[in-house]
């Protein structure tokens, strides 16, 4: 029986620098909003240019990760599963769309962006092979 996916994949960049904070408990989760963009041709043959904005959270070791590393403008890879919240404000039931973020590739060449390193990888899984001897 096949299970199910709760998967979304997305490159684009930070809208504002990463907020870390911790849990009563200690652990850190971070969050932030990213734009990706999608153009396409309008009905009148004119480039339209649509943003689109992600709220994001990492947690543990990829929150303190983020919160180092990345700053607004900054572009990335964010691999993850989407949550859905509900809440209440002002006795209003409201909703929330979030994407947890479960791996992070910073995609900025050196000194662009807030990654000082390059295309690097981080993720909240532990490592399940060692990729070290691969020629590529």
């Amino acid at each position: 029986m096949a299970r199910d996916i709760n998967k979304v994949i997305l490159i684009g960049r930070l809208g504002k620098d990463p907020d870390l904070r911790y849990t009563p408990k200690g652990t850190a989760v971070c969050s932030f909003t990213m734009a990706t963009n999608n153009d396409y041709m309008g009905e009148d043959n004119n480039l339209v240019k649509r943003v689109e904005w992600h709220n994001i959270s990492a947690w543990s070791r990829l929150a303190e990760t983020c919160s180092k590393y990345l700053k607004k403008g900054s572009k990335i890879y964010c691999e993850g599963r989407l949550q859905y919240d509900e809440y209440e404000k002002d006795g209003i039931k409201r909703y929330a769309t979030k994407i947890i973020m479960e791996n992070m590739q910073m995609l900025d060449a050196k000194g662009e962006g807030g990654s000082s390193s390059g295309a690097s990888s981080v993720s909240d899984a532990p490592s399940q092979s060692d990729d070290s001897d691969l020629p590529f």
